[in-house]
């Protein structure tokens, strides 16, 4: 079969011939239809991330972890568990039949490959860590990332009475008006006016702030609602940090802590429900079917990996497609 293959960790993937794998009792074979090539596949495969020996244990060996494909009947299904030195980005893979799991009709396999991860990203946290109620405001910092773009829906699905988003290309802001934000918070400007901006579209304050970013773009949103006086708070804001794009260090002044109402958690955490991975789920197929959630995806076959696998795509997601 044809595959993506590396030799070692931080290569880049060249498309080529792999042996078969072999079918065991319990397994089966999917058809592969589409992987995501996203950062978590990158620093897996570059060796960066604290995992990257766990799944790449021996070489030479296929990349991907996970995907979306269908079975012999024609079921669409995502599938996870393959066994190195085997990987997603094949024309074909053997797991386990448990792990497998039918992916609801109106669903596309691109869809599938892409969305719910971003979207449950985002769906968690404001359901069950922020416990978003309806018409509160919320803040998403980092918003023009894919995920970000996904987090505006869903905050809008939730009942969100107002939304803002932060991030350093307009072009996108005027994306995100489209998708459901108020207003639009350019980064790329001096911290005063970054300052202004968000009190001036904070209007009665921010509920809940979900933070893609973090580092100093972090320290400009709670330094824009610490109090100056002492005083009780005036607005319980509940913030969660989701990731780092812009670094994972952030001060952090104790002030900004006392009776400013900042709350500070991080996406997943111990009010989480067990069902959440499943409800969330189920919650975002019928987005997708009622068409309430979208993202710009962007395919390309594997047969280009090669040339594909630095590529970005700002704003879209790329998947690859045997």
């Amino acid at each position: 079969m044809k595959a993506a293959i590396i030799n070692k960790l931080g290569d880049i993937p060249r498309y080529e011939d792999f042996p078969d794998p072999i079918l065991n009792d319990g397994d089966v074979t999917v058809k592969v239809e589409a992987v995501i090539l996203d950062y978590a596949v990158k620093t897996l495969e570059a060796g960066t991330h604290f995992a990257s020996k766990q799944f790449y244990p021996n070489f030479p060996a296929v990349v991907g972890h996970g995907g979306i494909g269908s079975l012999e009947d024609g079921t669409l299904v995502s599938f996870r568990g393959i066994k190195s030195p085997y990987g997603s980005m094949a024309e074909k893979v053997v797991v386990p039949k448990a792990f497998t799991t039918p992916i609801p009709q109106g669903v596309t396999a691109e869809q599938a490959a892409v969305i719910p991860s971003a979207a449950l990203s985002s769906l968690g946290p404001l359901k069950y860590i922020a416990k978003l109620q309806l018409g509160e405001t919320v803040l998403i910092n980092g918003a023009t990332s894919v995920s970000g773009m996904i987090a505006v829906q869903i905050a809008k699905y939730l009942g969100a009475g107002r939304i803002i988003g932060t991030g350093r290309n307009p072009e996108s802001g005027e994306k995100l008006r489209e998708l459901g934000a108020d207003a639009f918070i350019n980064l790329n400007q001096p911290d005063e006016k970054v300052v202004e901006a968000l009190k001036r579209e904070a209007e009665n304050g921010y509920d809940v702030i979900l933070d893609y970013l973090w580092g100093h773009p972090a320290e400009i949103i709670i330094n824009s609602f610490t109090p100056t006086a002492l005083g009780m708070p005036i607005k319980r804001t509940r913030f969660v940090l989701i990731g780092g794009l812009a670094g994972w260090t952030a001060q952090l002044p104790g002030q900004s802590l006392i009776t400013s109402g900042l709350e500070i958690y991080g996406m997943v955490g111990a009010q989480t429900p067990p069902d959440a991975l499943v409800e969330g789920t189920k919650l975002v197929w019928d987005m997708i079917k009622q068409g309430k959630l979208s993202m710009d995806i962007v395919k390309y076959p594997l047969k280009d990996i090669e040339k594909v696998w630095n590529m970005e795509e700002h704003g879209k997601r790329i998947v690859i497609v045997p």
